[in-house]
């Protein structure tokens, strides 16, 4: 549509086009118009910078427009004094004034901020709802301001989504609705003036922010952004598993459709095709035969390839297991060892899982803890791990590494009655897991995880399960 209407279509014809409303269109093509008033215009003029932003062009967006670097721009636009301002929501109508700390951002000349009475913690939410991150994230994120206000700092929400709990009026001591953006979370870090910013509590979208914050100059609390590559990008995190001879599936990496057919021969058919960074295993897909390959590098690849592509031979009928885990740098504990119902293969947010895991030998179970204690001092992590392994012929097999919350810590808290994720906001904050007291979780008898589908609702939808999550919730169940 917006390419149209740059071609000089009537706003009118491609509304009539695309079924939209009119007045959508119409302030879609003032946009576009002002894009090329922007480019005809030239790097240049303070009031178009000023003006720009009013209307809602990020800097990666005036970068691509004026051909420049988004550092740029910013630092350009800040020199200047077009900074955010943040004016806080009326949740009384106007009837009497509004104390409740919801914010959010414009490039007005009014700032209603209220002073902060100790140093704040940025605490980076989920974000928009989609499939795979909601409200397990959600959760961790209020137990990670009750830890952060008990290490002394004010706890600050960044989150877009009003339809979480962490979002609510009396969540955090100030709540921006922003979204999970470099430009936006910047901005606010530079507002409040933050100690840091926690970012392993809300799921990938803040874990993805983590590099690029650093390069900002914004402190990362927790598990440095170097860690979270050697874990989240699959080629480093390879190289970190071999090292310490452990055992993986075998493996290869891809950039080239040529090189994933030649892995794909090598390592033998199923192979499971894996992106780097990502959440809900979104674009990862079990494939049995050349043409299945060739057919996901059209429909996930494309000739856009940010990370090296993944490829496992995949183990059938293996037993999948969740541990999640929580370091500081020098020790770690347990939080919990789950055992997946389904074979391995079904991603973890859709499969149902049994605290403690119940068919494992003590043998097995004793690999998994030196393995999870292992890579967690290996990697650097300093909060929250989770990892994906499994369990075939006896042999176990480290799958992937998140240094992040997991869809599974709000469960195994309720399980053992341990608020882990407030532990660990303690222990991004500096504190050291000897000083908590924590220890290896123990569940206070056994507790069942079960998905919930959405597929009723969608009739046609096929229900087979598989790498990529596809559940909108969960159930739990103890005795």
């Amino acid at each position: 549509m917006a390419e149209a209407l740059r071609r000089g279509w009537p706003a009118e014809q491609v509304a009539a086009l695309c079924r939209w409303d009119p007045w959508f269109v119409r302030r879609i093509a003032g946009l576009v118009a002002a894009e090329e008033l922007l480019h005809r215009a030239g790097w240049g003029e303070e009031r178009l910078l000023l003006a720009a932003k009013r209307l809602g062009f990020g800097d990666e967006e005036l970068a691509r427009i004026w051909g420049l670097g988004s550092a740029q721009i910013a630092a350009r636009r800040r020199a200047a004094g077009v900074v955010r301002r943040y004016r806080k929501v009326d949740t009384c109508a106007g009837e009497f004034a509004a104390h409740t700390p919801y914010l959010y951002g414009t490039f007005g000349s009014c700032d209603e901020v209220p002073e902060a009475d100790r140093p704040a913690v940025v605490i980076l939410g989920s974000g928009p709802v989609r499939i795979g991150q909601g409200i397990e994230f959600d959760a961790c994120c209020v137990h990670a301001v009750a830890g952060v206000r008990r290490r002394g700092f004010g706890a600050v929400m960044v989150n877009c989504n009003p339809e979480t709990v962490s979002t609510d009026w009396d969540a955090a001591d100030r709540l921006y609705f922003e979204p999970l953006t470099l430009e936006e979370v910047v901005d606010v870090v530079e507002r409040e003036g933050a100690a840091g910013v926690l970012v392993q509590f809300g799921g990938q979208t803040p874990l993805k922010l983590a590099r690029a914050l650093e390069g900002a100059g914004v402190p990362i609390l927790g598990t440095p952004p170097a860690a979270i590559h050697r874990a989240e990008d699959r080629e480093s995190f390879s190289a970190v598993v071999t090292r310490l001879g452990l055992r993986q599936p075998p493996s290869a990496v891809a950039a080239t459709l040529v090189a994933a057919r030649e892995a794909a021969e090598r390592l033998g058919y199923p192979v499971l095709l894996r992106p780097s960074y990502v959440l809900g295993g979104r674009g990862m897909e079990v494939v049995y035969r050349r043409e299945e390959l060739e057919a996901y590098w059209a429909r996930e690849v494309g000739a856009s390839l940010e990370h090296p592509l993944l490829i496992d031979r995949f183990l059938e009928r293996a037993i999948e297991i969740d541990v999640d885990a929580l370091a500081d740098g020098h020790d770690v504990v347990i939080c919990g060892v789950l055992e997946h119902i389904e074979e391995a293969g079904v991603h973890s947010g859709d499969s149902s899982c049994v605290f403690p895991a119940h068919s494992l030998s003590l043998e097995t179970l004793a690999e998994i803890r030196r393995i999870t204690r292992l890579l967690a001092l290996e990697l650097g992590v300093v909060g929250l791990l989770n990892l994906q392994l499994a369990v075939k012929d006896g042999n176990v097999y480290v799958l992937e590494a998140n240094p992040r919350a997991s869809r599974t810590v709000p469960f195994i808290a309720k399980a053992t009655g341990v608020a882990w994720a407030s532990l660990a906001a303690e222990v991004c904050c500096g504190a050291r897991l000897s000083e908590l007291g924590a220890s290896d979780g123990i569940p206070m008898g056994v507790a069942v995880k079960m998905p919930v589908f959405p597929f009723e609702r969608f009739p046609g939808v096929d229900p087979r399960l598989g790498p990529e999550m596809r559940s909108t919730g969960e159930v739990m169940g103890s005795g």
